[in-house]
């Protein structure tokens, strides 16, 4: 069993930054793979990023290439997303999730944290 939780969100003006923590409690975390997702309201859920948890090679949406970086502590049991130049339609409520699987697929990722809420005015 995996506990996430996710700390970090606020509310910025555009251009701003954030940085985004997702802390992990329970099994070995270093190898799992992560990503992080966001849901707006009256919207789907939408995959933002993910890292590789063997390889910590990264993926991006389109939407947020250039401007999102997702990394991780394995000492601090911790992954972030960094986000910069953030814009309005980047306001949601971000999750982060663990899996065996790299994929940009909520449905396969095993554990979710609670979310935390971003909200970017103009």
């Amino acid at each position: 069993q995996v506990q996430l939780v996710e700390s970090g969100g606020g509310s910025v003006q555009a251009g701003g930054s954030l940085r985004l923590s997702c802390a992990a409690s329970g099994r070995t975390f270093s190898s799992m793979n992560m990503g992080w997702f966001r849901q707006a309201p009256g919207k789907l859920r939408e995959f933002v990023a993910r890292l590789n948890g063997s390889d910590g090679s990264t993926d991006y949406t389109e939407s947020v290439k250039g401007r999102f970086t997702v990394s991780r502590d394995n000492a601090k049991n911790t992954v972030y997303l960094q986000m910069n130049s953030l814009k309005p339609e980047d306001t949601a409520v971000y999750y982060c999730a663990a899996g065996t699987w790299y994929t940009g697929s909520g449905a396969l990722y095993l554990y979710w944290g609670q979310g935390t809420q971003v909200t970017v005015s103009s």
